[in-house]
């Protein structure tokens, strides 16, 4: 994929979190909202968002098949990934309890608020990739709400079967996946997938799409209140961004040439990879109330690495 056209369309989705930068700096919006648009995002637009992408493709019996394998070798890499890093980590939770917030962010992407609009500025001609990427971003949402929930609060109640069938995820499934296999379609989808102004599918598709601005515009929020000289002088964040935006996509890049899989599938999956830390742990920080500022600078720090790491990473990608 072009250097140039990738470098392009991440500096685009960056140019989002200015409004937020400029609301926090000219006191237009106080610190204590942004969590409350921190749960706008987990609890609406982020479920819309995947039943949008389930919405956008059409079901087959090989399509299905495709999807399992993409969503358990996903699964399977993330879980791994999280245990390694949780290795190297876990002896200084008890000296610095910001490890656990790098522990979860050197592997959690940015899959959904920054990984759909760059599947569909890079693979527009390949539509199911947005499809690939709910499946994706189910099993990191399962993790977010399980293994990660439990990294962040040290509560291992966030491992049991509730906390597992009983979050955002796994409702929105309850009615987004029955609708993909019946191919069944939200009312006012269009003939092509498109959703028609004035219905529920074009209610649905909105809020879907708003998960990338209101992500970065939180991103930006969080900036307006961190010191620039703070970003980069955090050893940590320049160690979460090896794992997340270097060592990460190349181990998922190696797992993906092995998958009995599509080229553009194999795609997908790497471009997932290579996102950058998820605002996922910066909201999901702010909804426990722990490490918001070093979750943020991870975040921060990782959207501003990734303009450089993943157009050089997508350079070795041919579909």
């Amino acid at each position: 994929m072009p250097f140039s056209t990738t470098a392009f369309n991440v500096l685009i989705m960056l140019a989002y979190a200015i409004p937020g930068f400029i609301l926090i700096k000219t006191k237009s919006v106080k610190q204590e909202a942004i969590s409350a648009f921190a749960m706008f995002l987990l609890f609406v637009c982020q479920p819309c968002l995947s039943v949008y992408s389930f919405n956008t493709a059409d079901y087959t019996p090989e399509l299905g098949i495709s999807l399992l394998i993409f969503f358990f070798a996903s699964l399977i890499l993330q879980v791994l990934m999280l245990f390694v890093v949780y290795l190297i980590f876990k002896r200084k939770y008890k000296e610095n309890p910001e490890y656990r917030i790098c522990t979860v962010a050197s592997v959690l992407g940015n899959t959904g608020f920054f990984g759909v609009p760059l599947l569909q500025a890079l693979l527009p001609e390949y539509p199911n990739a947005i499809v690939f990427s709910a499946v994706f971003i189910v099993g990191m949402n399962l993790i977010s709400w399980t293994l990660s929930s439990a990294l962040l609060t040290g509560d291992k109640k966030y491992m049991s079967l509730k906390k597992i069938l009983l979050n955002p995820v796994m409702l929105t499934l309850i009615i987004s996946l029955p609708l993909f296999l019946t191919r069944t379609k939200l009312p006012g989808t269009g003939a092509d997938n498109e959703a028609l102004p004035g219905t529920l599918s074009y209610i649905i598709a909105l809020l879907g799409k708003m998960t990338t601005p209101i992500s970065m515009l939180i991103l930006g929020m969080r900036l307006g209140l961190t010191k620039v000289r703070d970003l980069f002088m955090d050893l940590k964040v320049y160690i979460v961004a090896f794992f997340k935006l270097i060592a990460f996509p190349l181990v998922g890049m190696a797992a993906a040439y092995t998958l009995p899989l599509e080229p553009y599938i194999k795609a997908t999956l790497i471009i997932l990879f290579c996102c950058p830390t998820a605002s996922t742990v910066l909201n999901f920080s702010e909804l426990f109330g722990t490490g918001q500022k070093t979750a943020a600078k991870l975040v921060l720090t990782s959207t501003l690495f990734c303009v450089i790491t993943i157009p050089v990473l997508l350079t070795f990608i041919k579909v």
